[in-house]
C-alpha cells in the first residue's frame, strides 16, 4: 500500500485499465454475437439490451457503473486528495469511452459516469437522474435524456458538491460524452433516433 501512497499517480492510470474492460462486448461474445456490428455499434447496455435481451443491457449497465464507482470509492477512503478522486473518476470514463483493449474504440460513458458521480456525490446524481427521467419522459429519447442529465451533473456538482476539481472533472466528462454522441446528434438531426416507449405512448 506504501507504494500506492507514494506514487499516487498510479490509481488514475488503474482506473483507466479498468475502465477499458469492454463488458458489453465480453457478454455478447459469450453468446456469439458482436454488438459492434449491430443496430449503433455501441458496446454499451442500451445496444447490448437490443442485442441480447434486457437481462443483460441490465448486467451491462451495472458492470459499466462499477467501473466508475469502485476505482473512485477506493481512493475516496484510503484516502487521496480531491485531485487525484477526481482524475481518477476522469480516467474511468475516458478508459471506456477510449478503451486501449479495442484500439481506443468503445462506449459511451454514460453508465461509467454514473458510478463516478455515485461515489463522488451521490445527491447530484439522484437529482440528474430526475432530469434524465423527466427528459426521457417529454421525449422518448435515451440518447437525448444522457445529453441532458451529463449537462446538467456539472452544475449539479457546484451547487451540492462545489470543488473545483470535481468541477473541472464533470466539465471534462460532459464534453467527452457530448462527443461520443456525435452520431446520436446526427440521427436526430435526420429524425432517424429510436424511441423508447412508456405503456400506451409507445409508438
Amino acid at each position: 500500500m506504501n507504494i500506492f501512497l507514494e506514487y499516487p499517480i498510479i490509481f488514475p492510470l488503474l482506473s483507466y485499465l479498468f475502465g477499458s474492460i469492454p463488458f458489453g462486448l465480453l457478454f455478447s461474445k459469450v453468446k456469439g454475437k458482436d454488438p459492434r456490428k449491430f443496430g449503433s455499434g455501441n458496446i454499451g447496455a442500451t445496444n447490448i439490451s437490443r442485442l441480447l435481451g434486457k437481462k443483460w443491457g441490465i448486467i451491462t449497465l451495472l458492470c459499466d457503473l462499477l467501473k466508475g464507482f469502485l476505482p473512485v470509492f477506493f481512493v475516496s477512503i484510503i484516502p487521496l486528495s480531491n485531485f487525484y478522486i477526481a482524475v481518477t473518476g476522469l480516467m474511468a470514463v475516458i478508459g471506456h469511452c477510449y478503451p486501449v483493449y479495442l484500439k481506443f474504440r468503445g462506449g459511451k460513458g454514460v453508465a461509467t459516469t454514473l458510478g463516478v458521480y455515485l461515489a463522488i456525490c451521490p445527491l447530484a446524481l439522484a437529482f440528474g437522474a430526475i432530469v434524465f427521467f423527466a427528459v426521457a419522459y417529454f421525449f422518448r429519447i435515451v440518447s437525448v435524456s444522457s445529453l441532458a442529465a451529463a449537462t446538467s451533473l456539472p452544475l449539479l456538482i457546484s451547487l451540492i458538491c462545489p470543488d473545483m476539481f470535481f468541477e473541472a472533472m464533470s466539465w471534462s466528462i460532459c464534453f467527452i460524452i457530448w462527443i461520443r454522441h456525435s452520431d446520436n446528434l446526427k440521427r436526430l438531426s435526420r429524425g432517424e433516433e429510436k424511441r423508447i416507449s412508456f405503456g400506451s405512448r409507445g409508438t
